[in-house]
């Protein structure tokens, strides 16, 4: 017999809830990002935007920094790499294949980190961490509409495939490492990474520094900002809050997407009000912990 129970607890702790807002934020980056890379190529404004992050983090965290230790660098260095590889791959992967193909791919790294982390540490998430994983998966599948499933075998979709696994590592590495580091000397470390390999890859990708441009000026020392503070507080709260709880929090990016996007004038499908419905339950039963009374009766807190 299931019962509520009458103890009044918060529903999210206060680092899963920074996380939630920092999702908020990243959804809300989409639209300047789209607007950016009509003036930039996409490879340097990823390097600007992280390497402008990287910057002001020093800057702020100049102290702390004296302090920095072999496995900070180490640590900082390996989340920065999954970063580039994350951003870099998948762009790469929408030369050749649809936005909503891309979204189905990526979105893969939803049952990547639980089922790896399985695999690593020998440790099954609970029941209703499997439950709230699926119901987002499947609000994410909605969110890319039926057009995803035209899937082939082709460069872009192997290389959006990889960017999901590059997503799904930086998530563990984070979990990993997030307790034995400082958060504000591995975040530098690993926003100047990312945006350094951004700018090495120029080369090698054919892309040349942009024409200058006030808009992707702008908008590169805009999100520089956002992506120091998205970093530092993944790095802070997945002290306490698991890369399994924290992959379904982050599903939900693309839900504040779209309701940016829709306050931009973009209309939602109704599928995507679906998907984003499903998201949204997924994080709602991840969070749901049931116990059990000294009577043998289960509660769902």
């Amino acid at each position: 017999m299931l019962h509520k129970s009458t103890t009044h607890k918060p529903f999210f702790s206060r680092e899963e809830a920074a996380l939630i807002g920092i999702t908020l934020m990243w959804g809300a980056t989409f639209l300047i990002v789209h607007l950016a890379v009509g003036h930039s190529g996409p490879l340097f404004f990823v390097g600007l935007r992280f390497v402008v992050a990287g910057l002001l983090t020093i800057v702020v965290f100049r102290r702390a920094l004296r302090g920095i230790t072999k496995k900070e660098l180490v640590a900082g260095s390996a989340v920065g790499v999954t970063i580039f590889l994350g951003y870099g791959l998948q762009t790469y992967g929408l030369q050749s294949i649809s936005s909503s193909t891309s979204a189905f791919l990526t979105a893969l790294y939803v049952p990547m980190v639980p089922l790896i982390q399985w695999l690593v540490v020998r440790r099954p998430p609970r029941a209703l961490t499997w439950a709230g994983i699926a119901l987002a998966f499947v609000g994410l599948v909605f969110l890319a509409g039926p057009d995803a499933w035209q899937l082939g075998l082709g460069r872009g979709e192997i290389a959006t495939l990889l960017s999901a696994a590059a997503i799904a590592a930086e998530i563990l590495l984070i979990g990993r490492f997030a307790s034995e580091v400082v958060s504000s000397r591995i975040t530098v470390v690993q926003l100047l990474v990312g945006g350094l390999l951004s700018f090495a890859t120029m080369p090698i990708a054919g892309e040349g520094v942009p024409a200058f441009s006030w808009v992707w000026l702008v908008a590169g020392i805009g999100l520089g900002i956002a992506s120091a503070l998205i970093q530092l507080t993944m790095n802070w709260a997945q002290k306490s809050v698991s890369p399994t709880r924290a992959t379904i929090i982050y599903a939900s990016e693309p839900v504040w997407a779209g309701v940016i996007g829709r306050i931009g004038g973009d209309r939602l499908a109704p599928l995507a009000i679906l998907g984003a419905a499903f998201i949204i339950a997924g994080v709602i039963v991840s969070e749901l912990k049931p116990r059990r009374r000294s009577n043998g009766e289960l509660l769902v807190e």
